[in-house]
């Protein structure tokens, strides 16, 4: 059962929940940061399987109909080092246990706006949880599914919830409780069905991901501008011509 956000003032809390807008669809998203967005790492590969770039991407926090709380760019994103994306869009375990990519944007969202939301480290089957995302068939709209459960967890850190998504929701968040505050546990990667047959919804444990994917975000952004008459060279990197988007 989900709680259509309708009105404008329903999505008071929700601010930080936007859609990830690639020029040829989109994901959900969330603001772990001013100027950091969390999301699942194919919606940000094309059909071939080839990574879509940054100015292409932009982030719409709160969307609601054609409007939105703010409107960022995306200057870099960085997915997680052990997901490698394929033609066809078929993600296995591996693929999903790593499905996980930051947002860095062009300036910050200040607090007027939205508030970032914190990532949880971790919980146990029969975990009660909660999925806000934008779904098909009603993409202009946020929408809460209130109550779900994490139903599994496997040991290369997949977590399987028994939450009603579908296209559109993927990179969407998976909030838990923790004393009253609202908590990303993980975020919304694939579609299947468990051994009994019944649907499900499957993410990742985040934590590790997130923690590495924004130390080197922070590092990057730290990096001393190139100016003219001085051009800076990694150890090791090899010049080439031709622009290339590089993943971690």
């Amino acid at each position: 059962m989900f709680d259509r956000m309708d009105q404008r003032g329903e999505l008071l809390g929700w601010e930080a929940v936007g859609r990830v807008e690639t020029g040829d669809g989109f994901c959900t998203g969330t603001l772990i940061a001013r100027d950091v967005v969390l999301t699942a790492a194919h919606c940000l590969f094309d059909d071939t399987g080839r990574p879509i770039p940054a100015a292409r991407i932009g982030f719409r926090a709160g969307y609601h109909r054609g409007q939105s709380i703010a409107d960022r760019k995306v200057v870099r994103w960085l997915a997680a080092s052990g997901f490698r994306d394929s033609a066809g869009g078929q993600l296995n375990g591996t693929m999903i246990a790593n499905d996980v990519a930051l947002l860095r944007l062009d300036r910050a969202v200040v607090s007027a706006e939205a508030d970032p939301f914190r990532v949880h480290q971790s919980s146990r089957a029969g975990t009660r949880v909660s999925v806000v995302s934008y779904g098909q068939g009603r993409e202009e709209v946020l929408s809460r599914e209130r109550s779900c459960d994490l139903t599994a967890e496997y040991s290369d850190g997949v977590l399987a919830f028994d939450c009603d998504v579908t296209f559109g929701s993927s990179g969407a968040p998976v909030f838990v409780s923790v004393d009253g505050r609202m908590r990303i546990l993980s975020v919304i990667s694939a579609l299947g069905r468990m051994q009994d047959g019944g649907k499900a919804a499957f993410g990742m444990r985040l934590h590790t991901h997130v923690a590495v994917l924004m130390g080197r975000l922070r590092r990057d952004a730290a990096r001393p501008k190139i100016s003219i008459g001085a051009r800076r060279l990694d150890a090791g990197q090899r010049n080439e011509t031709g622009a290339r988007f590089v993943r971690p």
